[in-house]
């Protein structure tokens, strides 16, 4: 039986909306393909986004959300702040290498979405180095780090690091000894931080 608009989420929706990118690219998913895969009308998907860039913008909000639920568990560990800023480097490589390599044709259309999405990127630019700064600032409390301003700390590590997660690496993730270079810029990063 097909849904209804009274059972129909956001949530839902976005779900399908991955679905049609994945099958359709971005150039040609529409909110009518969204719709039809929803088995409800466009006018129903319209009620919860006003507009196919709002759509589009919430699907890639999601996606990078994910990455960011899965980083926020090391921010609040309870390992010493420099393990858990290695570990949480690592985690945000590896989850950019996974996105990039399990599904080529959506990470694709993720990176056209985000160059077209409005704040969704800031805003998990944000929330990606108000992490670090969460971490920074647990090593100054404990005398592990000097950082005198965490805030500016993380920004300048996560800038270091854009390398091993800014998209536009993505075809250099899988080149050889790209473990052994991110190695050596997160040794460089963490010896900074002790000075």
């Amino acid at each position: 039986m097909a849904p209804t608009s009274e059972t129909l989420t956001a949530e839902r929706i976005l779900e399908a909306t991955e679905e049609v990118l994945r099958r359709h690219g971005p150039a040609k998913a529409t909110v009518v393909d969204v719709a039809r895969a929803l088995g409800v009308s466009h006018g129903s998907v319209y009620r919860h986004f006003r507009t196919k860039a709002a759509l589009r913008e919430a699907v890639t909000k999601r996606w990078l959300d994910r990455t960011s639920g899965e980083l926020s568990g090391i921010v609040a560990g309870g390992s010493a702040p420099e393990v858990r800023l290695r570990d949480w480097l690592a985690a945000l490589f590896a989850a950019k290498r996974r996105k990039a390599g399990d599904d080529p044709e959506l990470f694709a259309t993720y990176m056209v979405l985000t160059d077209e999405a409005g704040t969704a990127v800031g805003e998990h630019i944000t929330d990606l180095t108000t992490q670090l700064a969460r971490i920074i600032e647990a090593g100054v409390e404990s005398g592990s780090f000097t950082a005198t301003d965490p805030e500016a700390s993380a920004r300048a590590v996560f800038q270091a690091t854009g390398r091993f997660h800014d998209p536009c690496y993505a075809r250099e993730w899988e080149q050889p000894g790209v473990e052994g270079e991110f190695e050596a810029v997160v040794e460089l990063v963490v010896r900074g931080l002790h000075v």
